[in-house]
């Protein structure tokens, strides 16, 4: 058991020989431990003839405080946190390139070279959102694996749900949006041969605790703060995600398709049974989305009755009267 987990069990002050009894560590050792915690921003408070007692951990941003709150069995058991890195998806790739195994995940509080798809930006300031990488490895057809950008979007869907209560929705493929607004951007990218993977590493930008966001993009942008109106903890936010996503891969990894998945995602997904215009390369055109199938396309009833599947790397899907 880590200290901080510890010390949130007991909810009060605990001397210092009860945690070295307990945690079989030396007093040095505890304060060690104790000293790294408060630089992850953990208000502990320490009294004279009392011990030690966690006073405020809501805004802690760090590897202790991200593992206190994670309950998966090897997804994230081995967390790289960074205060500042240039992409996280980046950093797991230089390490997957000499032989990190799977499950590692990356986190940063600040990510300068962030990017979306299509090489969009996607900015990661100090103090406020996520910046998250999964380093995956599955023994699957590459031609399967873009499957996994839709998992990594029912997870943030369903942690993020979890720890804000807030509707957080699917948009087709893999946008994570309240209220009509995008709060959470994934990019996967793959290393593989025409049939074995090396590695897929799926990034994720979670915009968390943003006040305001620029002109450009305010009427499409939004985070948890502005629409919950409170700050929540970035560290149970990863944690939960986590939790979710290694629970998804698992039975991905099993069937090889999103058919033990399909009913959750549609339900999770704000464009089943919605009007949607289709922005193919090919002509544009509108109609009825009705889910997913089994390998994450869209179905689409087109106007004049005819059934068509979207494959998301082809196209784009748009609300009628807007993005959703």
């Amino acid at each position: 058991m880590e200290l901080i987990e510890f010390l949130r069990e007991k909810n009060d002050f605990v001397s210092g020989q009860e945690i070295a009894d307990a945690m079989h560590i030396s007093r040095n050792a505890i304060w060690k431990q104790i000293e790294r915690l408060r630089k992850e921003g953990i208000e502990i408070e320490a009294v004279t003839g009392k011990g030690y007692r966690i006073v405020d951990a809501s805004d802690a941003f760090g590897e202790k405080a991200i593992k206190s709150f994670l309950h998966t069995s090897w997804l994230g058991r081995e967390l790289l946190f960074f205060d500042e890195i240039d992409s996280t998806n980046d950093e797991l790739k230089r390490r997957a390139d000499k032989g990190a195994g799977e499950g590692l995940v990356a986190v940063a509080d600040i990510q300068s070279k962030g990017k979306g798809r299509r090489g969009r930006a996607w900015e990661t300031p100090a103090g406020v959102n996520i910046a998250m990488s999964y380093l995956l490895r599955p023994r699957l057809s590459p031609d399967i694996a873009p499957m996994m950008t839709l998992i990594m979007a029912m997870a943030a869907a369903k942690g993020i749900k979890e720890v804000s209560s807030l509707d957080a929705r699917i948009k087709w493929p893999n946008d994570i949006v309240i209220n009509g607004k995008k709060l959470v951007g994934i990019l996967t990218e793959m290393t593989a041969e025409p049939d074995y993977i090396h590695e897929v590493i799926v990034g994720t930008g979670m915009n968390i605790n943003t006040e305001s966001f620029p002109d450009e993009i305010k009427d499409t942008a939004t985070s948890l703060l502005i629409e919950g109106g409170r700050r929540y903890s970035r560290a149970k936010v990863v944690a939960a995600v986590t939790d979710a996503f290694e629970k998804y891969y698992e039975i991905f990894c099993t069937t090889g398709d999103l058919s033990m998945m399909r009913e959750d995602y549609n339900a999770a997904c704000v464009n089943t049974g919605a009007e949607v215009r289709v922005l193919d390369p090919k002509g544009e055109y509108d109609g009825m989305a009705k889910g997913i199938d089994n390998r994450g396309e869209l179905i689409v009833i087109k106007e004049d009755g005819s059934e068509t599947r979207v494959y998301a790397g082809e196209v784009s899907v748009r609300g009628i009267y807007g993005y959703v």
